[in-house]
This record gives C-alpha cells, sequence and structure tokens, in this order.
C-alpha cells in the first residue's frame, strides 16, 4: 500500500471503502510540486507506507493571478478531458508579514463506451476470445424441466427440457430463432454473435445459440466531473514563527455506466407463473413467430404450445445502468511554523471529512414492474431489428423506473493533531568532527467510519431489478485511535559515510502497539560515487470494511463446478460418477472482525555514479516481503487446495456443500523484488540544451504463500493477474530540447508484453476449443507509445502548450482474459491507454 499525503499530512480516505484516499479530491491545479518516497515505510510519515509515500505539496505564498485552461482531445472522439483553473493570492510574507491565496479549479472527464473503439470487439474466437452470455438484445430460449400437472414447481414452458435437433440428433437446451436456417441469423443485431461456447468449456450443443458482446457495450473510461478550491492564509507572527489556516474542498460527481441489464423469467418472476408473473405469455404479439420458426426446424410435436417461454434477455429499452456516486471532501489545518535557534518545528491540527452517497440512474427498474410488462406481453422480448416495442408497452416500463433511489452511502473522519521537530544537535560525532542531526514528533489521530445502505423506510422497500444495495453492510459507526511518535537522525561517520537510523511506535486501538525501525546508510567513496542502502518494516491494519463488513450470500449459477473433495480441483469429470454432476453451492463473502495486520520488511541497495557534468546514472535492489496480507481467497486457489481450506467449505448433514467461505483472510506470505535504474544526461546542441531522462523498473520476482505453512507458488512476473498485472519490464524515457522561447518534449513509454489467461477451455485441454481458437497464441504483445508535447513562452506572462498522446496512435495490445473477472475488453487498461491519440493544449496566463 502506498500513503498518499496533502502537505505531508493525511487526508480522510473515501467515504465509500473506507480504505483509499479519493485522487479525484486531490486539487490538483493548485500543486507545486510531488514527492515520492521509494523506500518503503517512512518513520516520519507512517510505518503504513509498505508501498512507500506520495506526497503532493500545495502552493503557499502566490501572489497575482492566474488562469488555465487544458483541454485533451481523442482524435477518434469521446473520453475527451478538460480542466479549467483559476489561481489568486496577495501579501509578501517577509514585507507584508502576510500572504493570503485561493484557488479554485473544475474537470470534466467524458465517457468512453466500448463501441467507441474498434479494439473492443470479443467477436474473436480465432485468437481465443468469444462473448460468453446468450443473454442477447433478441432474447434467447431457454429450457426449463417441464410438467404440465405441476407448472409452479416444474417450470412448464414451451420447449420443455430441451429440443431434439434434428441435423444433430442432440438435445439443445438453449437456442435463438435467429440462429435458425432461414432466419436473419446472430449477426443480424448490433454486438450480437456466434456462440463460442467451447472456449468457456461449456456443453457443446449451441449451434443454434447466440451471444452479446456486453464487454464492447460496456464502458472505458466513467463520466466524471469535479469542483475543488484551496483557500490558504499564512501570518508573520513573530521574526521566527508563521501561522496559517487552510482550507481544501472538493465536490465529485461521478457517473458509473454499465451494459443494460440482462433478464430471465425465474430471476424477476421467482416462479409466479400467474399472468403477468414474467414469463413470456402465450397472448404476446410475439409468440406465434416463435412458435412457428421452431416449429419448422424441430417440428411442433416436440413443442408446448400454449406454455409460456422461458428466456435470457438482455433489455435494451431499459436502458444503460447507471449509478451515480457524489463525493464531497473537506480539510481544514491549522498550523504553526517556527524556528528557534538551530531547530525547526512545526505543529498541526487538522479534520478531515469524506462523504459519498450513490444513487440508482437509468437502467434499474422496479422488479414488480419488469414482471407485468414481459409477463403480460406489453414488452416483447422477441422483437426483430426492424421492429419496435408499443408506447403503451415503453410507457409502462418508464413507469416502473427506480431512477433516483438511493442505494448506499459513507463517511469518514479524520482528526489528527501531529508537532515535530528537526535541527542540528551540535554533538559531534565520527572521524571528520561532522554533526548529528535529529529529527523527532508525535502524531495523534482519530479514525472515523460509517456506512449505511437502502434509505428507503421498510414499508417502502419494493425490489428493483438487479440493483447492488449493499445493506449487508451497513455500519452505524466505527472508529479507531492511533498515537505514534517517532525520532530521526543522521550520524556522519565520516566525509564518506552517513548513516540515518530511524524508529517509530505506533499504537492502534484494538491492535496494540508496534515498533518499527529503519537503518540506512551513503557511501561515498571517490568523486561522482555513491552507494546507498536501507532496511525497514512496516504495519497495517485492516481497513474498516476489511473487519465489519457484513456477510453477503452469493449463489454460484455456472454448471462447470464439482465437488472438490472427490473431484482434483472441482472439475466436472462425466467419466467418474461423484463428479459428472455440477453443484451450485452459495458462496459467502464479507469482513472479518479477527483479522490481524499485515508486517512487512523493505531492503534496498544501490548505486549512483555521476561519470561527468552531464551524465549521471542509478540502478537500486528492491525487496519487499509482506507476511499476512489481507486479501480474499481465490476460488480457484480454494478448489485447487482443497485439503488446506476445507474448512472454508461448508456441508449440511449429509455431506453435500451448501456455502463456500470467501470472506477476508491473513493469507501467507508475499514477496516482490526488482530493479531500478535510470540515467540523466544533458548539453548544448546548436542553439540550445538538451537533456535525455530514462526510468526503468525490472520486476525479478512476485510470489504469493496461501498461508504460512504453505510453499510458495509460482512467480507471477510476466503473467496474467486478476489484480496488478506483474509486468516484467517497463520504462519511460524523455528527450527534451530548448532553445529560446520554445521546449519541445519527446517521450517514450515501454510496457513489456506479458503470458496471456488461457481461456477455460483451452485451459482445460478441449480439443473444440483448440480448434476453434487456431490462432490464439498464449502470449499479450508489448505496448510502446510516443508522446510529443511543446511549449512556447514568448507572449508576456503567458505560457502555452500543445502536445500529442500516443503520437503513433496504437491500440492496445490484444489480450483474450475473461472480463468478468478482469478489466477491459480484448484489452487491458491496467497497462494501455484505450483512448488513443488525443490532442492536448494547456493555456496559463498571469496577470
Amino acid at each position: 500500500s502506498t500513503l498518499v499525503l496533502l502537505n505531508g499530512r493525511r487526508i480522510a480516505s473515501h467515504g465509500l471503502k473506507g480504505r483509499s484516499v479519493d485522487l479525484n479530491s486531490i486539487p490538483f491545479a493548485a500543486i507545486e510540486r510531488v514527492e515520492i518516497l521509494r523506500d518503503g515505510a517512512s518513520a516520519v510519515y507512517g510505518t503504513d507506507a509498505i508501498g512507500g509515500v506520495i506526497n503532493f505539496i500545495l502552493r503557499k505564498d502566490f501572489q497575482g493571478n492566474q488562469v488555465g485552461l487544458f483541454a485533451d482531445h481523442t482524435t477518434e472522439g469521446s473520453g475527451n478531458i478538460y480542466r479549467f483553473n483559476f489561481l489568486t493570492g496577495m501579501g509578501d510574507i517577509e514585507s507584508d508579514g502576510f500572504n493570503v491565496m485561493a484557488s479554485v479549479s473544475f474537470k470534466k472527464a467524458e465517457i468512453l463506451r466500448g463501441i467507441d473503439r474498434d479494439f473492443t470487439d470479443t467477436f474473436q474466437p480465432s485468437l481465443g476470445l468469444s462473448a460468453d452470455t446468450r443473454g442477447t438484445p433478441f432474447a434467447s430460449i431457454n429450457d426449463r424441466f417441464s410438467d404440465p400437472n405441476n407448472p409452479r414447481s416444474s417450470h412448464y414452458n414451451l420447449v420443455g427440457s430441451g429440443l431434439i435437433n434434428p441435423n444433430t440428433g442432440l438435445e439443445n437446451d438453449v437456442m435463438n430463432v435467429l440462429a435458425l436456417p432461414g432466419q436473419p441469423g446472430c449477426d443480424s443485431f448490433d454486438l450480437m454473435g456466434d456462440d463460442g461456447a467451447a472456449l468457456w468449456n461449456r456443453d457443446r450443443n449451441t449451434d443454434v445459440s447466440c451471444a452479446w458482446d456486453y464487454p464492447r457495450a460496456s464502458v472505458l473510461q466513467q463520466p466524471v466531473e469535479s469542483f475543488d478550491v484551496v483557500t490558504r492564509g499564512t501570518m508573520k507572527l513573530t521574526d521566527n514563527l508563521e501561522g496559517f489556516i487552510e482550507f481544501v474542498g472538493s465536490e465529485v460527481v461521478s457517473n458509473k455506466v454499465f451494459e443494460p441489464n440482462q433478464i430471465t423469467p425465474w430471476a424477476v418472476g421467482n416462479g409466479d407463473w400467474s399472468t403477468g408473473g414474467g414469463w413470456y405469455p402465450s397472448t404476446g404479439a410475439s409468440y406465434q413467430y416463435i412458435v412457428d420458426a421452431l416449429s419448422d426446424y424441430y417440428g411442433a410435436d416436440q413443442l408446448n404450445i400454449g406454455a409460456p417461454i422461458a428466456y435470457r434477455w438482455r433489455c435494451m429499452e431499459c436502458g444503460p445502468r447507471e449509478i451515480e456516486t457524489t463525493t464531497s471532501s473537506y480539510k481544514i489545518q491549522l498550523g504553526l511554523d517556527g524556528v528557534y535557534g538551530d531547530w525547526d518545528y512545526k505543529v498541526g491540527l487538522s479534520r478531515s471529512n469524506n462523504e459519498s452517497a450513490s444513487e440508482l440512474g437509468s437502467g434499474y427498474h422496479y422488479t414488480e414492474y419488469l414482471k407485468y410488462v414481459v409477463g403480460t406481453g406489453l414488452i416483447s422480448p422477441f422483437l426483430l431489428p426492424d421492429q419496435s416495442q408499443t408506447a403503451e408497452g415503453l410507457a409502462a416500463l418508464e413507469e416502473g423506473s427506480a431512477r433516483g433511489v438511493r442505494l448506499f452511502g459513507g463517511k469518514t473522519t479524520l482528526t489528527q493533531f501531529d508537532a515535530s521537530i528537526s535541527g542540528d544537535t551540535g554533538i559531534v560525532f565520527g572521524m571528520d568532527d561532522g554533526t548529528i542531526l535529529v529529527a523527532g514528533g508525535v502524531d495523534i489521530r482519530k479514525e472515523e467510519y460509517g456506512f449505511n445502505g437502502d434509505a428507503r423506510s421498510a414499508d417502502e422497500r419494493l425490489a428493483i431489478y438487479g440493483a447492488p444495495f449493499d445493506n449487508g453492510n451497513a455500519l452505524a459507526g466505527a472508529d479507531r485511535d492511533i498515537s505514534a511518535i517517532f525520532v530521526e537522525t543522521i550520524l556522519p561517520v565520516s566525509k564518506e559515510l552517513e548513516v540515518n537510523a530511524a524508529v517509530r511506535y505506533d499504537h492502534y486501538s484494538g491492535f496494540g502497539g508496534t515498533t518499527n525501525p529503519k537503518l540506512g546508510f551513503t557511501y561515498r567513496p571517490i568523486d561522482g560515487l555513491l552507494i546507498r542502502g536501507a532496511t525497514s518494516t512496516g504495519f497495517r491494519v485492516p481497513s474498516f470494511n476489511q473487519l465489519f463488513n457484513g456477510t453477503t450470500e452469493e449463489p454460484y449459477t455456472g454448471q462447470d463446478l464439482a465437488d472438490p473433495r472427490d473431484c482434483p480441483n472441482g472439475v466436472i469429470d462425466p467419466a467418474v460418477a461423484a463428479c459428472a454432476t455440477p453443484i451450485q453451492p452459495t458462496r459467502l463473502f464479507g469482513g472479518d472482525v479477527n483479522l490481524g495486520p499485515e508486517e512487512s520488511t523493505q531492503n534496498s541497495l544501490g548505486v549512483v555514479y555521476q561519470m561527468t557534468d552531464n551524465f549521471s546514472m542509478n540502478i537500486d535492489y528492491w525487496d519487499i516481503v509482506i507476511d499476512g496480507t489481507i486479501q480474499i481467497p481465490g476460488f480457484s486457489d480454494l478448489l485447487a487446495n482443497y485439503d488446506t481450506f476445507e474448512g472454508n467449505f461448508l456441508r449440511d448433514a449429509s455431506g453435500e456443500i451448501q456455502s463456500i467461505d470467501l470472506r477476508y483472510i491473513n493469507a501467507g506470505e508475499r514477496n516482490t523484488s526488482g530493479i531500478e535504474l535510470g540515467f540523466i544526461a544533458d548539453g548544448e546542441y546548436g542553439p540550445g540544451d538538451w537533456a535525455l531522462t530514462f526510468n526503468g523498473s525490472y520486476l525479478l520476482e512476485d510470489k504469493k504463500k496461501l498461508l504460512d505453512t504453505s510453499d510458495f507458488g509460482p512467480n507471477l512476473v510476466g503473467t496474467h493477474s486478476r489484480g496488478n498485472i506483474p509486468l516484467r519490464w517497463k520504462h519511460t524515457l524523455n528527450l527534451s530540447y530548448d532553445y529560446g522561447d520554445f521546449s519541445h518534449n519527446l517521450t517514450q513509454i515501454f510496457r513489456n508484453g506479458y503470458d496471456d489467461e488461457a481461456p477455460p477451455g483451452i485451459a482445460a485441454g478441449d480439443a473444440a476449443a483448440i480448434a476453434l481458437a487456431s490462432n490464439y497464441t498464449g502470449q499479450v504483445g508489448s505496448y510502446l507509445i510516443y508522446n510529443y508535447s511543446m511549449r512556447y513562452t514568448g507572449v508576456e506572462n503567458a505560457v502555452l502548450t500543445v502536445g500529442i498522446k500516443n503520437l503513433l496512435d496504437r491500440d492496445p495490445p490484444f489480450t483474450a482474459h475473461q472480463n468478468d473477472y478482469s478489466p477491459g475488453a480484448a484489452f487491458d487498461p491496467r497497462v494501455a491507454d484505450p483512448r488513443g491519440r488525443s490532442i492536448t493544449l494547456n493555456a496559463v496566463y498571469n496577470f
């Protein structure tokens, strides 16, 4: 984890999660510089900074006025970004004894949909990628067990338990009329195509079914608007003491947009076979068309004509699902900065708050309305491309909209007092009469978190289809008190050798105390050569969510799971009786109040060599070991290690699995290591100056243990992951050239390729899947782009910068990973930017 700070102090985490800082609330327009601490936990800022520290430093002494405009416009359209900021200030600290400044900014990121970029196409079976849902805009017809004498319990329906295909002699349990001979075909609808079930290791009797490219219908960049304000007043109280008050506030509105809901009668109807029960009725306008099409191919004798239809339908008329989240945050900081002799001291008191609330937008409807409009035939799931719903049906659907219903909300609050002092002790140390430098301080804070679910009263809580309410995680309020004391010293052993030693003690309510030291050194054996190293430990307690989230249940609906006690890895095997029938247990998710902290050790060793005044290079080795990692156990990990996690499979008295526990655990150990290297070169060429900088990262190892008693798993570097992708190599190379009023920058960004996630059918060695994916390589290619910018300062008081991102308009590399578990469709946004080439313009004017 990386600790995010504002002016060296903490801010409240996001209200909905209580875990991470909302970067959208950072006032980037008012930032003066960014400090990055890479060597792990900091004895000064906090030992929970296992992954380092990012410290955003705001402007503090601005005079005059400044207006800025920024635009980032894609050449392919959509996904544009705009920003406006205004900064004003007055007063000089030294001459006037005060300074007052204020900044306001507005930012807007527009939506980018999958359909806006060609590379998001998931109908590429030859490359190992195929859409995996039969919930199509022209509905698929599903089987259900059929018994006319007991329709409620046995789901009596038009196609019974399936129809025998006259061409193959096999039973089709899912079919789409469009795929039948003489019909328009699956691709007659946008984003529909043939069902590549073999790639998903599903049943093969799918020659008459269609699939829908829901990943292409998803959103690649969610629309976000943010407004923030920063005000700061500083007063010189004495020659050696300044006091200040600072306010930072923001409001961020994000609108998460998803593909339209998939509707099935067994989900909306819940077994209700009455009129309007959700099953498409024989009185529906499209019923006879379906009967005729099925009769022509399968024969009318196979149909239960007059029985309702079971379907799986993508309700395009319902509209895209939207969840709008409004996040308001503020931080008030009071502080004193002073000098006493050879000592600098700082005292601060702050309170920050982050409050978020989410409500439903379009695409969500009350379940009873959906059940009624389809179950009475007012809305038809079976309309051809040239057909449309009736005005009456659309009006009834709109009447059932749940737009505006609040889903959930959360609030975090952080109250902090800190004090620090640093300076020269005057104590002589070492062989060359250097003096010891010391810094120390205290940090006392209180963290509070609350979360609430559905705000409607109990008698108003009508069911809303597919709405992700989170009532199970409602938490009236939780808090923790943290107090810390730290000291850091620099020991000048000699002119060549300097040792840095630090220690920090933190006490967390509910977890007790922890002491974490850090020891580092710098050694200069000859001019131009510096050797550096450090070792430290870290400590991170679980977030409020990880501790207090309630247990939620989610049924496993797949047809590919067998009992792992009898079947290796829980894989279905028709040849083994105990493994032939799929099971569908309930999966349990949530927090665990018994979670312990993560503990870490960080080590680094490196060299900096300045060969000439115009060239220096560096190389650093680092290693991080985290013990007791807090994570949700992977479903596949539990199945593959059944003997270790047998207790997570909860059985009834007969021995049948009823549920699988996937709540947070303290897992084993994670070990990552790598090498950071770079160089800086500069010089003169012609009328100007050039500079070349390079920063690269080579990841050596990323290994995990499921438990302390387990062996390490394989090295994950260079392989697909459903978390962060551990790329083997990545770098940034920048060339700049300045002359006169012009400055040019050309930047190369490179991301190494990696082993792709294999489609389930190929992973299982299925011959049909392997044949279908004839061009599947199992590799994701590298990603290389260039950015260019030019800055012009020839107009008094103004700076104009124009640029081109992704100069060559490089598409992201193709990947066949499963979209349900990793972001992106046929690409991965963790590696590549889906926006493509864009033109940027940044104008700043001072007056």
